[in-house]
């Protein structure tokens, strides 16, 4: 079914502000994590439900539960790698946020009036 003419002018406005959302440009512009270290982590995952088996299988429940922890530690530490240094904002970034903050809702409240006057609402 398409879209009626409204319905486009809205996407294509919510597509320009998306385009000039400096916060959302950041947050998508992040490097990810290391990819050895998830292997890494994986490895450990793997390890640990061995030494789980192994527990269960001598019956010894220390065992078991020491793997567990080997696996809780490998995921806990593959989740909490730091980012690298260059993707972290700068401390000026603060204030350009505010402003670009301010002028997306004083966009916003522009097309809100707008909108009420035409009676598109």
């Amino acid at each position: 079914m398409p879209l009626s003419e409204y319905e486009q002018r809205v996407l294509e406005q919510l597509e320009r502000d998306l385009g000039s959302d400096a916060k959302l440009g950041s947050a998508m512009a992040r490097a990810s994590r290391p990819r050895g270290r998830y292997v890494w982590a994986g490895v450990g995952v793997v390890a640990g439900l061995g030494i789980v088996v192994t527990g269960a299988v001598t019956q010894l429940i220390i065992v078991g539960v020491a793997g567990f922890a080997v696996m809780l530690a490998a995921a806990v530490w593959a989740l909490l790698a730091p980012r690298p240094v260059g993707s972290r904002p700068s401390a000026g970034g603060d204030s350009r946020r505010r402003k670009a903050d301010k002028n997306f809702m004083a966009r916003m409240e522009e097309r809100f009036e707008r909108r009420r006057e035409q009676g598109d609402i």
